[in-house]
């Protein structure tokens, strides 16, 4: 049986894009950081299920709750960077992430005793607008990426990029990249495997999409965040497209997860990789960065 990439972005509910017209940034400390209980409920059900994820930290969540990330590594998770207090790679330039990654992995590398393997952008931020991510990572000793979403949205998307494992050539060596779940159904690209995407749709369709990706003797990847499983987060007037996305269906994430745990074998992203061994790696499409994000 296929086990599958399950992995939750560590950030709280005032952190993310959508909120990011409404909070300013230097308001953040005023908040109650609420990502800490909720991702202990996470670490309980997984731990109901026999299930191993990778955490995807920030760096301003871990600095003020070390603890946490250090729970998670000893319960036999992995700790990935999701860089240092969610901004676009765009916006950071090439050397701002430099800077993030390494300031990043000091912190995390602190908490739970390694440095970060893997990394995932803040809102899938590798895109054409940052060519140069993959050599930054490549140089900061990173192995897996999971920041490419293959579909086309307003906020961020590869459309061409595959939908299932490739691998990123960079120099003499290769960084695995691992899509999130996707369906590809009569000729289009369904997002399935996590955020509003996981809350919003029927669990049918998940489980379509991580059957197709067995049938490509691949895993498939599911994500969330601790305050998808926080419906009592404090509610901000946000309106339109951007509020539905952020509060549908709250209150039925953890009952949505904890079935489709049930139907799915899950493990952390690099155990995920490693099942099929190094033959299996050795035959997976490669890409150069330019080839990719064009």
């Amino acid at each position: 049986m296929i086990a599958h990439a399950l992995s939750v972005d560590v950030e709280d509910w005032f952190q993310v894009l959508n909120m990011s017209g409404h909070i300013d940034r230097g308001r953040w400390g005023e908040f109650e950081l609420r990502c800490v209980e909720s991702s202990k409920r996470l670490l309980d059900l997984f731990a109901r299920r026999d299930a191993k994820a990778t955490f995807f930290c920030l760096g301003w969540v871990a600095e003020r709750a070390p603890g946490l990330v250090a729970e998670i590594a000893a319960a036999g998770h992995e700790i990935g960077s999701h860089g240092y207090d969610h901004r676009l790679l765009h916006e950071l330039g090439r050397d701002g992430f430099r800077q993030e990654l390494e300031g990043t992995n000091r912190i995390l590398l602190d908490a739970c005793g390694t440095s970060p393997r893997a990394f995932r952008a803040c809102t899938w931020s590798v895109t054409s607008k940052t060519p140069w991510a993959f050599e930054e990572l490549a140089a900061a000793g990173f192995e897996v990426d999971s920041s490419i979403y293959p579909i086309r949205h307003p906020d961020y998307g590869v459309r061409g990029a595959p939908s299932s494992p490739y691998r990123v050539e960079v120099g003499s060596r290769d960084l695995l990249e691992l899509p999130p779940l996707c369906w590809d159904v009569l000729g289009r690209r369904i997002p399935v495997g996590g955020g509003g995407y996981l809350r919003l749709f029927p669990l049918q369709m998940l489980r379509q999409g991580l059957a197709q990706q067995e049938s490509r003797n691949a895993p498939g990847c599911v994500y969330l965040h601790p305050w998808e499983v926080d419906p009592e987060q404090p509610r901000q007037q946000l309106g339109g497209l951007r509020g539905f996305r952020h509060y549908v269906n709250l209150g039925k994430t953890m009952k949505k997860l904890d079935r489709l745990l049930a139907d799915f074998r899950f493990t952390t992203v690099a155990e995920a990789l490693a099942q099929f061994g190094p033959s299996w790696r050795a035959k997976l499409p490669a890409f150069r960065a330019n080839e990719l994000l064009g």
